[in-house]
């Protein structure tokens, strides 16, 4: 399961992290949010180590959703060294799409 951040816990988790951290951007009454959460979780396993992956409630955590934007769910946004590196909006459901457009954005 992806670890969940908060407006808390963000900059610890994500912002200061040493290794490139991918957040989605979700909501519980997204249904093509549900729909892409296997395919992460199944990312999130096999990249552990290289890529770690969080998700972020868009309701719950109001300050980090308006910083970076988000209007639309779900929002994956690579940070790097603290910095945006990537950001797609819409549901990658299919493994292998994420795992590629992952890999093309943390190189």
């Amino acid at each position: 399961m992806a670890n969940a951040v908060s407006d808390s816990t963000f900059d610890q988790e994500v912002l200061k992290s040493t290794e490139p951290v991918l957040v989605d951007f979700f909501a519980e009454w997204c249904g093509p949010c549900k729909a892409m959460a296997p395919a992460l979780e199944q990312v999130a396993k096999e990249m552990q180590g290289k890529v770690k992956v969080v998700k972020l409630d868009v309701d719950q955590n109001p300050g980090v959703t308006g910083k970076y934007g988000i209007r639309a769910m779900p929002t994956l946004i690579l940070f790097k060294n603290g910095q945006v590196t990537a950001q797609h909006t819409g549901a990658l459901v299919q493994k292998k799409k994420l795992e590629d457009w992952i890999n093309t954005s943390v190189a």
